[in-house]
């Protein structure tokens, strides 16, 4: 598995990603600007979609709401509202945003078709709108997230080989996100353009809402039809999941099969450090929040995003929304110093409480 450190350097890191989808309505995004110029005063609307995965109110939270300070000489505002993974419940987050006339609105949709509407009521109200981490219908402004096909790609290569000799022989289990999540699409993209043909895929399944428990029935099922000593392997899509299914496994007595996941969440770093999930996917969450607030910042003063976002993606409705994608790493235990607890996101101290300390120690954390 390699190695990497990772620079958090807003921007300089953003790589190109292919069109996805075809265009139903073209949308002048490169010039968008909000409806005024406004000073450091402004109003940030920041609208997330659960809080069942971890990253979201430890991280994106407080690290937008840093960044928009720190842009703003301290006077901007971010006025926050979790959707608690309900589509509707966040389209009423938008309308109540609206209301309130805040100058750029921040949204990682809970459902990416079901929010478009609600996008065109803010673009209405003259209130731009980034999408942030998954890209939302409707006429958005300015769009961030990971490469997420490359996710999905460097989650099956490291599961490959974690495998080795054992793909040729057994089946793996794949348990992708939620299919209201246009993430999960591509990450499962990427996964079987590495999977396909090197792996027979047992049992594949979307996980309604990502949530952990739904995960840990798909894989009850899965054990129950292919066997538990077919399966040398699972694909799953993020952490939180992987939790989950690894609760399964245990139950049905099979252990010592390699579990991918993504987010790096503490649990699933501490679950890489016994050995009961072999790697996740490290996303620098600090850089992606940094251009969020850069754009939202820029866009609610009227600012052009030339300078910031150098790449352009389009979205089934919207054409060449203007876009940073951050590069993501994929983690082991060989690499734990040189992501996660260089960058700050955790400390040694941390992942190595109580009894993971052993575990820890056996591989050199310390």
């Amino acid at each position: 598995m390699r190695r990497a450190a990772v620079a958090l350097a807003a921007g300089a890191m953003a790589v190109s990603l292919a069109a996805c989808g075809s265009a139903k309505e073209s949308g002048d995004n490169a010039d968008s600007t909000g409806s005024a110029k406004k000073g450091d005063d402004i109003k940030v609307g920041l609208l997330l979609p659960e809080n069942a995965t971890a990253r979201y109110e430890k991280f994106d939270r407080p690290l937008i709401q840093k960044k928009v300070k720190e842009l703003t000489n301290g006077k901007g505002e971010v006025v926050y509202a979790n959707a608690k993974q309900d589509a509707s419940t966040q389209n009423q987050q938008v309308d109540t945003m609206v209301t309130n006339k805040v100058d750029v609105l921040i949204v990682d949709a809970v459902d990416s078709k079901a929010i478009a509407g609600s996008v065109k009521k803010a673009k209405d109200a003259g209130i731009p709108v980034v999408a942030y981490d998954r890209l939302a219908e409707g006429p958005i402004d300015a769009y961030t997230s990971f490469d997420n096909e490359t996710v999905g790609k460097t989650q099956g290569e490291a599961l490959l080989k974690a495998l080795g000799d054992k793909a040729k022989d057994g089946q793996i289990v794949m348990m992708n996100g939620s299919s209201t999540d246009p993430n999960a699409a591509q990450f499962k993209k990427g996964a079987h353009s590495v999977l396909d043909g090197k792996v027979k895929i047992g049992r594949e399944y979307d996980t309604k809402e990502w949530k952990p428990e739904n995960a840990n029935s798909n894989m009850e099922g899965a054990i129950s039809a292919l066997g538990k000593d077919k399966i040398v392997g699972v694909y799953s899509a993020n952490d939180g999941m992987a939790g989950g299914i690894i609760t399964a496994l245990k139950a049905a007595g099979i252990a010592d099969i390699p579990v991918t996941g993504q987010d790096a969440e503490l649990a699933g770093v501490q679950r890489i450090v016994t050995g009961e999930q072999y790697m996740s996917v490290y996303k620098p969450y600090p850089q992606e929040a940094d251009v969020a607030a850069e754009m939202a910042v820029a866009l609610a003063q009227g600012k052009s995003l030339d300078s910031i976002a150098k790449d352009k993606v389009d979205s089934p409705t919207t054409k060449a929304i203007p876009s940073v994608l951050v590069p993501v790493v994929s983690l082991t235990k060989d690499n734990i110093k040189d992501t996660v607890i260089k960058d700050g996101i955790y400390t040694v101290n941390e992942i190595c409480a109580g009894k993971y300390k052993a575990a820890c120690d056996k591989i050199g954390l310390k």
